[in-house]
């Protein structure tokens, strides 16, 4: 019997309008020119946790969405996924699998995927997968599975340097509605974890507490946040 994915929920901020680019442009224009593209396509994505690698499937899949072009964002990191989710999905435009990784490995999951490309070969959607390392790095056991998902462009995301985190921060927050200046952003580098999953979080926070204090993201006002 098939089973049939959960619906899962995208991120609010995961479109393409919110993701600095910087090193990472042409991954971010491969990624975003599938929902126009109309031939099979296979593209990797890699990097650690903090190179927005979900933020970029998610997007992707928000803005076919948008465009009345049929996708799927399946988080396999997700323990109630399930490897009879990927029957039937042949008839999807676009699919997009993150963190491939946390199943390499496991027979059931690897034929599974094998399956689905094979299908995806004769249908002609558009894959895109992520993981935390490059596809032979990521653990698969089947090499016939391998091959096939590192056929088409491989892309390995970067991080943040500190100039790039302050114009991240700026872009998101611009993105929000809000206007950051950049000494600000660049105070914030100094304050806390530069981690951009904790300073977007921290974004997030210091925009409703202005929201509701009525005040601009000034140095002064975010240090007294920072310090409540």
């Amino acid at each position: 019997m098939q089973q049939l994915p959960l619906e899962v929920q995208l991120a609010d901020y995961a479109v393409f309008d919110s993701y600095y680019a910087g090193q990472n442009a042409a991954a971010v224009h491969a990624v975003s020119a599938l929902t126009s593209a109309t031939e099979r396509t296979v593209i990797w994505l890699w990097g650690n946790s903090d190179t927005g690698k979900s933020h970029l499937l998610q997007a992707l899949a928000a803005d076919a969405a948008a465009r009345g072009v049929s996708s799927t964002y399946l988080p396999l990191s997700d323990s109630s996924m399930q490897p009879g989710f990927l029957e039937g999905l042949s008839g999807v435009d676009i699919i997009c699998i993150d963190d491939i990784n946390a199943v390499a490995g496991r027979a059931d999951w690897e034929a599974a995927l094998f399956r689905l490309y094979e299908e995806l070969f004769q249908t002609g959607s558009r894959l895109v997968v992520a993981a935390a390392m490059a596809p032979g790095g990521a653990g698969l056991a089947l090499p016939d599975l391998e091959s096939r998902l590192s056929s088409g462009a491989t892309f390995r995301l970067h991080g943040l340097s500190d100039e790039d985190s302050v114009a991240a921060l700026q872009k998101r927050a611009a993105w929000r509605g809000l206007n950051l200046p950049e000494d600000t952003a660049a105070y914030l580098l100094t304050r806390v974890n530069r981690s951009p999953s904790t300073l977007f979080a921290l974004l997030d926070r210091l925009d409703r507490e202005a929201l509701v204090a009525q005040r601009r993201l000034t140095i002064p006002f975010v240090k007294s946040v920072l310090d409540a």
